[in-house]
């Protein structure tokens, strides 16, 4: 009884958790390059100086879908999109590197190469600035190459190559702002391997339809654990009424 108390206890709470995951999945399905977040749950049993007879049910790891999206044309030239596994690398205000697949990218008002949050791409010399007046292409490489309106006449200069990055999976880390890092800090080398198509986004990889049916299981579940609850309370007051006699 004791057992069945705290299982479902913790049980229901990390139930909530996996909504929490499911419903943040569901709001990002058209967010450009998002990747699905999971929970995972195992039971555990707590040990003490008593009887084991308590388990805990708890969030034994996030998981995260790393399936590729579909791709959107766009036709925009600032619009890229990575063919297969890899990622673009993003310089953050601390010096250190994020990476993302969101290739939706735009210019400041002085030129810098940076995402729609405001973050500049990272590139072999730091970070890439276009001059003004200038058409941009951008290679399968990643390099970026602007051909001056006021200049000669089709005389296309490289400014840059965005860093293209492909870490082991299983080192990346989500972080609260969406972006993952590696997990010791380090910043991953550029792979050139790596490629992209300019005028292209890659879509958020959230099963819609899948992700509905597991909150509607989720649902079903959390009213299965507080049942428990009741059912063990109602066990509880029947055991003290016997023991009573």
């Amino acid at each position: 009884m004791d057992k069945l108390i705290y299982t479902a206890m913790t049980g229901a709470a990390n139930l909530l958790s996996r909504q929490a995951a499911v419903s943040h999945n569901l709001a990002n399905a058209t967010s450009i390059g998002y990747r699905a977040e999971e929970h995972r749950l195992r039971a555990v049993q707590v040990k003490s100086l008593a009887l084991p007879t308590r388990a805990f049910a708890v969030d034994a790891s996030t998981q995260t879908d790393f399936t590729p999206g579909p791709m959107q044309q766009t036709d925009r030239t600032l619009d890229i999109a990575l063919r297969g596994k890899g990622w673009i690398a993003l310089q953050m205000p601390d010096g250190s590197e994020a990476y993302t697949r969101n290739g939706s990218l735009e210019l400041t008002e002085n030129g810098v190469l940076q995402t729609r949050n405001g973050m500049p791409v990272a590139a072999d010399g730091g970070t890439i600035s276009i001059p003004p007046d200038s058409e941009i292409s951008v290679a399968t490489d990643g390099t970026v190459s602007v051909v001056s309106r006021a200049g000669t006449p089709n005389q296309s200069n490289s400014v840059g190559r965005i860093k293209l990055v492909n870490p082991e999976e299983a080192q990346l880390v989500r972080g609260d702002d969406g972006l993952f890092r590696l997990g010791g800090g380090e910043q991953a080398e550029a792979d050139p391997n790596v490629k992209i198509a300019s005028g292209f986004l890659e879509s958020s990889n959230v099963n819609v339809v899948e992700q509905m049916v597991s909150m509607i299981s989720l649902a079903r579940q959390f009213e299965m654990q507080t049942k428990m609850l009741s059912n063990a309370e109602a066990n509880d007051r029947a055991a003290t009424q016997i023991l009573a006699r």
